[in-house]
């Protein structure tokens, strides 16, 4: 008999979690996901102001654990698939993993950006493949995330950055529990709140989206992750796991 120490069971976990999230992620996309991030596309060119030159759109949760990371990359990958010209932006300084999703390396990234490494240059965070796709990682983690995002170096960084895309998404940590994602919300054009079915307990939910009211941060709408789909020829009586943009608000 086969004997598995816990360091094995843990590293069998993380396999079999790494396989789970490349089979969510952009490419590898079920067509039932992926038609539900091009409605998440499309709900968003009716609800982001029309004046605004190149959108920066917020993705947080409540909990950790709803897939907000993951929908940050999708959402980036939709809208670039559509011919813009897309960033996304690991702003989860705390715990990121937008680079271990995609496969790159963490640096350089968001905070060697803050220490004014201007000479870095764009087209060193091109994601492979793509002409208009852009990832700038989270860089080596610092000790005062939720200052670093609400400074002037971010407000500027940020401005900077939109002179040179159609989107600008950022991956940001859960509104309940750090408070960087309030930090970053005055550059922000709105906040995409993601939310996982029979996981997201009401009464969080119900804390982060009075948290966004109170900053006066727009919230953009919610996504529903994991949702079950029992209708219909597709996937019937599985367990889907794909994203539905279920609510939009005009305002807060």
């Amino acid at each position: 008999m086969a004997v598995i120490n816990s360091k094995g069971k843990k590293a069998a976990f993380e396999r079999s979690m790494s396989n789970a999230n490349e089979k969510t992620l952009h490419k590898n996309l079920e067509f039932t996901a992926t038609e539900q991030y091009k409605l998440l596309r499309t709900n968003l060119s009716f609800t982001l102001p029309e004046d605004v030159k190149c959108p920066v759109i917020g993705v947080t949760s409540s909990m950790r654990g709803e897939g907000k990371s993951t929908t940050a990359v999708n959402l980036s990958y939709v809208l670039a698939e559509d011919g813009k010209r897309v960033l996304l932006i690991d702003g989860d300084l705390r715990i990121p993993s937008v680079a271990k999703k995609m496969k790159i390396q963490s640096t350089p990234g968001l905070t060697d950006l803050f220490k004014g490494k201007d000479s870095i240059p764009l087209g060193t965070f091109k994601v492979e493949g793509y002409n208009n796709w852009y990832i700038i990682p989270s860089g080596e983690l610092p000790p005062n995330p939720s200052e670093l995002l609400g400074s002037r170096r971010m407000e500027k960084l940020l401005e900077t950055l939109e002179e040179a895309f159609d989107y600008i998404i950022i991956d940001l940590p859960p509104i309940n529990i750090v408070s960087d994602g309030l930090a970053v919300s005055k550059f922000i054009t709105g906040m995409i709140v993601v939310v996982r079915e029979d996981y997201t307990e009401k009464k969080e939910l119900e804390s982060c989206l009075r948290q966004l009211k109170l900053s006066n941060v727009k919230v953009l709408g919610c996504v529903m992750n994991e949702t079950k789909n029992g209708k219909g020829s597709y996937g019937k009586g599985k367990y889907k796991k794909y994203y539905k943009y279920y609510k939009t608000y005009g305002s807060n």
